[in-house]
C-alpha cells in the first residue's frame, strides 16, 4: 500500500527494530536490528546487536539519543482485565503493581481469570489487538507475551525512554510498541516463516522467508523499502528461528512511525492498553491467534 509524505524528517534519529525475549540467552537473544533513512521512502539497515541478558538490554536501553525503536513486546494490559482483578487503572500504577508479581503468580492469576469466562472469549483483548492480529497481552503461554510485558516494560520505565500515550521520558530515546506479525501477514499471508523447533525448520519455511525478504526489498508493505547489502540478504533469510528478520520487520515499523504526526498514534488511544504501531487493520484483516 503506497503511503503519503515519506519525507525523511529533519535530524533524523537512528531507526530500531527489537524482537524481544523474557529469558534472553545466547541461544535466543534479544535482537536489534538497527538502520536510517537513505532516502525518503528507503531504509538502510546497518547492522544486528544482540543482548544476552536482561541487564545487558536494560544498559542497550540507555545508548543516547536521538533514536526511535519498535520493540516486539506488548506495553499493556487490557482495561477489561485490569478492571475485572481491580488493579489500579493509571497505566504506570499498573504497570508498577505488575512488575511485583511473580510470574507464577500472574499466570495463576490470569488462569483463574479465564476459566471463570465462557468458552471462545476466555482472554480479554486491548482495543490494538483486532487490527494488529495480535495475541492478547495476558497470554501467558504459546506465546508468553505477558512474561515479555514483565520482563520488557520495567527495563523501558527504568531507562527512562519515552512512550508516546503512556509515560513522559527522554524525547531523544522513544519506545513504540511493535508487532512484526502483522507486517509479514500483509506481505506472506498465513505462511509460517520461523521456528524455534529444529524439527520444524523446513524448506517451506526457509521459502517464506526468500519471498519476505524480497516483498521488504521491493517496498511492498506501504511503500517503505528496506536496503540490505547481499551479506544481510543471506543472513535474514539463513536464520530459521527467524529472529533478525522479526527485528527488520520491527525497524520498518520505526520506520513507518517516524514518518507520521505522532508517531502514528491515532487519537483517542487508551492510556492504559496503549497501541502497537501501524494498527490500522489495513495489512492484517484477520485477527492472528499469536505472535510471531
Amino acid at each position: 500500500m503506497p503511503v503519503m509524505n515519506l519525507a525523511e524528517p529533519e535530524d533524523a534519529a537512528a531507526l530500531a527494530g527489537v524482537d524481544f525475549s523474557s529469558a534472553p540467552r545466547r541461544g535466543k537473544p534479544i535482537v536489534w536490528a538497527w538502520g536510517r533513512w537513505q532516502r525518503p521512502g528507503l531504509v538502510r539497515l546497518e547492522r544486528f546487536e544482540e543482548n544476552v541478558s536482561l541487564a545487558d538490554f536494560a544498559q542497550a536501553l540507555e545508548r543516547p539519543g536521538p533514536w526511535l525503536a519498535a520493540f516486539d513486546l506488548p506495553f499493556g494490559l487490557p482495561r477489561e482485565l485490569v478492571q475485572a482483578l481491580a488493579w489500579p487503572g493509571d497505566w504506570a500504577a499498573c504497570m508498577t503493581h505488575y512488575a511485583g508479581l511473580s510470574r507464577a503468580a500472574i499466570a495463576a492469576t490470569f488462569a483463574a481469570f479465564c476459566d471463570a469466562r465462557p468458552e471462545g472469549s476466555k482472554f480479554a483483548h486491548r482495543a490494538c489487538d483486532g487490527p494488529a492480529g495480535s495475541s492478547p497481552s495476558m497470554k501467558w503461554v504459546n506465546p508468553p507475551v505477558a512474561f515479555m510485558l514483565h520482563a520488557g516494560v520495567p527495563a523501558l520505565r527504568a531507562a527512562g525512554v519515552h512512550l508516546p500515550g503512556l509515560a513522559d521520558g527522554d524525547p531523544a530515546r522513544v519506545a513504540l510498541e511493535g508487532y512484526p506479525g502483522m507486517v509479514a501477514r500483509a506481505l506472506i499471508g498465513r505462511r509460517s516463516y520461523k521456528s524455534d523447533t529444529k524439527a520444524q525448520q523446513t524448506a517451506d519455511r526457509l521459502i517464506a522467508r526468500k519471498d519476505l525478504v524480497d516483498a521488504l526489498e521491493q517496498g511492498r508493505w506501504r511503500g517503505l523499502r528496506l536496503k540490505l547489502t547481499h551479506a544481510q540478504r543471506d543472513e535474514l533469510v539463513a536464520d530459521p528461528r527467524g529472529d533478525k528478520l522479526d527485528a527488520a520487520l520491527c525497524l520498518l515499523l520505526a520506520a513507518w512511525a517516524d514518518t507520521r504526526p505522532a508517531h502514528g498514534m491515532p487519537s483517542g488511544v487508551d492510556g492504559l492498553e496503549g497501541w502497537i504501531v501501524a494498527a490500522d487493520g489495513l495489512g492484517a484483516s484477520v485477527p492472528a491467534r499469536q505472535r510471531a
